[in-house]
């Protein structure tokens, strides 16, 4: 056989072959030559730095706006996702983060940052009575004034602009003055020149850009401009009366070197303590600022009356709510699920509609309608049992039936969403198993428990540990259907049969009658987030199990 020499292969198709050979891919010839940036046209590229360019502005914007305001790790984390959203869309390496970018922000915008807030709101005393920061409270104190009693007292006139502004001329023995909001007295000999000669009263013919107020225009604005202070500070004036305004002064002055703030009037020094300006003998100025604290609400919690009190009762009946909530509605769910897939069943499609309307309604009104329904007087269910048995149930006043009542409403809101997620999970269950079952003489019993629900759990048992943490904090269902109640007999805190922990919660944070306590919430929050953590973990362990029991089937 002779070897062709003379003849030489197009240098293209030589380069390929010999490069296939080295095992190297090269483009063909005749494939056009990509941009480098992502291989698109140039209007593609132009139009994606133009977007990205969108992006940048507004994150800064963002950005700026979050800083004015003193959110400095929000800002610190709009600026990390923006640079990482421009970033992965320019860079070619970086191409395939492109196509979940998006989803790495939100996730760390409303996952994962307010989850760190809350971690660090747990360890601050933030709340009512210390919502506002350090700066803001000074700020706020050093605006507060005082009568003092050897005060100038002014007569006044008032003038009004179109925008519903006020200025007021002061006329006392020791001369008269223009005083506005916010601003410094001007004497009458150094008035601008939009301010008219002075009639013989010794009051302004006009203010430009304003109209004097007779007394029966005064009396209609009495109550906006007794709420004004005229002047700027240290020293102001207040309307007291028709006649009068009087001389107001600062009253507290902050000392930044001392770290104290001083009543002018008494000349009491406050100190900061914990968030709040306290004095020697005890006394505090509202409102307080927020500072960290330590484990404090983590001690206040564990050594709380409450912990000792109805807090295990809660807790107890917060896990047998949150059980028998999956248990029954996913025994309902799949009892429908496994009726509906016999294939002779008549009209299946629109029974199967019908059933899922409980998951279509929005849960607080099909929670209050079946309140209404267990009503001891007018609902249809208590009449009815009234009517043939004489007697019935206390829906909403006695413990067990109050539960009863609500585990009721909650399987009646969550059977739908189990027979929609077993009806997908029954049709992927393979068929020769069951026919094999069948030919060895298993009944419909024996499938069941062998086969059908072992390879059903590997399929839904993750949905089951949601369905478990979802109903752990339902707090819709308890708070409509009876608000925690009835309410437990001697407790040191407010606490009812059918509270689970985050009503409970919420009640002991916000509902004692002291306000809002945003830190021991925050705190509280942390410590069923762990009990959750534990239960899923466990839980997903468990699901392990199934998924051997499904391999030997």
């Amino acid at each position: 056989m002779k070897r062709s020499t003379g003849s030489k292969a197009p240098l293209g198709q030589a380069t390929t072959g010999a490069n296939r050979s080295r095992g190297t891919e090269v483009p063909e010839p005749d494939r056009p030559v990509q941009h480098k940036f992502f291989g698109d046209s140039l209007a593609r590229v132009s139009v994606r730095l133009v977007l990205v360019a969108a992006v940048a502005a507004f994150g800064i914007l963002f950005m700026w706006t979050l800083i004015a305001n003193g959110r400095y790790p929000l800002a610190v984390l709009v600026f990390l996702v923006t640079a990482g959203v421009c970033v992965s869309f320019t860079v070619e390496r970086l191409y395939p983060f492109r196509w979940f970018s998006p989803g790495l922000a939100l996730m760390a915008i409303m996952l994962l940052y307010p989850t760190a807030y809350t971690m660090y709101v747990a360890f601050t005393n933030y709340g009512d009575g210390h919502l506002l920061t350090r700066v803001q409270v000074i700020d706020q104190l050093e605006r507060q004034t005082y009568r003092p009693e050897d005060g100038r007292q002014f007569t006044w006139t008032a003038f009004r602009s179109e925008r519903g502004e006020f200025v007021l001329w002061l006329q006392s023995d020791a001369g008269s003055f223009l005083a506005e909001p916010g601003e410094p007295f001007i004497p009458a000999d150094r008035l601008p020149n939009w301010v008219g000669p002075l009639d013989t009263d010794g009051i302004p013919t006009e203010i430009r850009g304003y109209t004097r107020l007779n007394r029966t225009e005064v009396l209609r604005f009495l109550t906006q401009i007794s709420a004004l202070e005229f002047g700027e500070l240290p020293e102001t004036v207040r309307v007291q009366s028709l006649d009068l305004v009087e001389e107001r002064r600062q009253r507290f002055v902050f000392d930044p070197a001392n770290d104290t703030m001083t009543d002018q009037r008494d000349g009491t020094v406050y100190r900061p303590v914990t968030g709040t300006f306290t004095a020697e003998d005890g006394t505090t100025l509202r409102p307080g600022f927020w500072v960290t604290i330590g484990p404090r609400n983590f001690q206040r919690l564990f050594t709380s009356p409450a912990l000792s009190g109805p807090f295990i009762r809660v807790f107890v009946w917060t896990f047998v709510f949150a059980f028998f909530s999956v248990l029954l509605t996913f025994t309902v769910g799949l009892f429908f699920a496994l009726v509906f897939d016999h294939p002779k069943l008549p009209a299946k499609r629109l029974i199967r509609s019908l059933l899922l309307v409980p998951y279509a309604l929005p849960a607080f009104i099909s929670v209050n309608i079946w309140r209404g329904m267990f009503s001891r007087h007018f609902g249809l269910i208590s009449t009815t049992l009234e009517a043939i048995f004489g007697w019935s149930p206390l829906w909403l006043a006695n413990p067990v039936w109050a539960r009863v009542g609500i585990l009721i409403t909650q399987t009646w809101l969550g059977f739908p969403y189990m027979m929609l997620i077993c009806t997908g999970a029954l049709q992927s269950l393979p068929n020769d198993i069951f026919e094999a079952a069948t030919i060895d003489g298993a009944g419909a019993l024996r499938k069941f428990w062998n086969l059908t629900l072992p390879l059903l759990m590997v399929a839904v048992g993750p949905l089951l540990i949601a369905s478990f943490a979802f109903n752990f904090n339902n707090f819709t269902v308890i708070d409509i259907y009876a608000e925690g109640g009835p309410p437990m007999a001697g407790t040191t805190t407010p606490a009812g049969h059918t509270d689970i922990l985050i009503t409970y919660i919420f009640r002991l944070a916000f509902a004692g009658g002291r306000g809002a306590d945003f830190g021991y919430a925050s705190a509280i929050t942390m410590v069923i987030f762990l009990i959750l953590a534990i239960i899923t973990a466990l839980q997903f362990r468990y699901t392990r199990v199934w998924e051997e029991i499904s391999e030997n089937v």
